[in-house]
């Protein structure tokens, strides 16, 4: 279904991504930022914030790195700060850049079973579905952040995957 080049191309594009939400976002103030904004993750660092929690609970499943303490409810509320969420979104984005690295054919494959507290029982899917999940989920949530963004009046960041640039610059 998916190569390890889709997973280090994908895992470019998040951390490309990422860098220009923060750029966006740190020219709002705090109250800008946690304005309630009827997204499901109510404001721009909410749904921010839940992105970098289900990033680390998928990395913990991926690659056997600490799940988030807090528990999907409360996801939203992982950073106070845009500051700590930056600190954390570039920790996940190098493990994610790392993991996706060292990824060979044979590790896409199979199936990953866990307990998922969103269905409340276990799951048990194939992997590689599980991978283009969580960066589907990535590009999903910083979709909602470009429109909140849009409609506070920013100017919303590039998300074309053709125009990331090369490695280089």
């Amino acid at each position: 279904m998916i190569t390890p080049d889709y997973c280090q191309t994908m895992a470019r594009y998040n951390m490309w991504q990422n860098a220009q939400l923060n750029d966006a976002m740190s020219t709002m103030d705090h109250d800008a930022l946690t304005r309630p904004r009827g997204a499901f993750f109510g404001s721009i660092l909410g749904t921010a914030n839940h992105l970098v929690w289900g990033d680390a609970m998928w990395m913990s499943r991926f690659a056997g790195t600490p799940a988030p303490e807090l528990p999907l409810p409360r996801s939203a509320e992982a950073f106070p700060t845009r500051a700590a969420w930056w600190a954390e979104r570039l920790r996940i984005d190098r493990r994610i850049r790392h993991w996706a690295d060292g990824l060979r054919r044979l590790d896409l494959l199979g199936e990953l079973r866990w307990y998922s507290s969103a269905k409340g029982a276990e799951v048990t899917a194939p992997t590689g579905r599980l991978i283009v999940h969580m960066f589907n989920h990535q590009t999903h949530h910083r979709g909602q952040i470009h429109a909140m963004l849009t409609a506070a009046g920013q100017a919303a960041p590039v998300s074309d995957l053709f125009l990331m640039p090369d490695e280089e610059g």
